[in-house]
């Protein structure tokens, strides 16, 4: 008889070898980040192609039947919303920050992991990843909701169009060179040096309580907050549901904490002024004045 065989006699060996799989803290972080990015962008990708994309017809039945409504008739004309668009937007913004934010926090979640792992083997008592990942998750539902009520006031003040793209160069461009100079702020930095070593922070605060392990989620998802705030912004410049941006600067946060050092943020930072003043020298030159129309 194996390990996990003995370990739950009471169930078959193949449940057995199931329940065994699940009791490890890392098998189950592993499967859980990836269901959830995977949903994420299932969702995503739905949504846009609802809007017009490729299978629209196809992904706008879909999405009726799964939500009752299409996303273009939640959103009232002129900017005014009905409770089912806030609710749209807002699980929107949600899977974004699934889509995004989760694989840049699996190397945290994953070290957690590797460290309940340890102590499951030596029958020490351990708390699931999953209530890390949902403190840490919690706290970017948070900034979703915020994000919400930004896009609506956005569109109140027609700086978002009804495509939820920005309308204004100057927009764009103060968000993007923004989100650069953040890039060599001390905060910036300081909230990175946490997200790229959470074992110290484990090591530090270990909690063996639900609601101790639930804390370090939230905790890890403020440094993750603090870290990424402004490049998460940067959707509201380039078109909210923009998926190649979505997934460039999902690779590009992704790749930021999975490094050492100033460099590569650095670049990122030089790249997003740079590109932020292209959008407001180009906004000036149309609008200069006697410029023909």
């Amino acid at each position: 008889m194996t390990e996990a065989e003995h370990s739950l006699p009471n169930l078959s060996p193949a449940a057995s070898r199931l329940g065994a799989a699940f009791a490890r803290p890392k098998r189950l972080a592993v499967i859980c980040v990836i269901a959830l990015v995977g949903l994420g962008w299932l969702y995503l990708a739905l949504l846009t192609a609802s809007m017009g994309g490729p299978g629209g017809a196809w992904a706008a039945n879909t999405w009726a039947a799964i939500c009752g409504s299409t996303f273009g008739v939640a959103l009232m004309p002129d900017g005014v919303w009905g409770v089912s668009g806030f609710a749209l937007v807002a699980l929107m913004w949600g899977a974004m920050t699934l889509a995004m934010m989760l694989p840049s926090a699996s190397p945290m979640i994953l070290t957690y992991a590797e460290i309940a792992d340890t102590a499951a083997r030596k029958s020490e008592p351990v708390v699931s990843p999953l209530l890390l990942a949902a403190g840490y998750t919690m706290v970017w539902f948070g900034f979703a909701a915020l994000a919400t009520l930004a896009q609506y006031a956005l569109t109140r003040a027609a700086i978002l169009d009804p495509s939820m793209g920005s309308v204004s160069g100057l927009f764009s461009g103060a968000i993007f060179i923004s989100a650069g100079f953040y890039q060599f702020s001390a905060l910036k930095h300081a909230c990175l040096r946490q997200c790229r070593s959470p074992f110290p922070f484990f090591f530090t605060n270990w909690a063996t309580t639900p609601r101790g392990v639930f804390k370090l989620g939230l905790r890890q998802g403020l440094f993750c907050l603090g870290c990424c705030w402004a490049m998460m912004l940067v959707m509201f410049a380039v078109g909210v549901m923009t998926v190649v941006w979505m997934a460039a600067l999902g690779i590009v946060m992704t790749l930021e904490k999975m490094g050492n050092g100033k460099r590569f943020t650095y670049a990122i930072g030089v790249l997003l002024v740079a590109g932020g003043a292209a959008f407001v020298g180009a906004s000036v030159v149309v609008h200069w004045p006697g410029r023909a129309i």
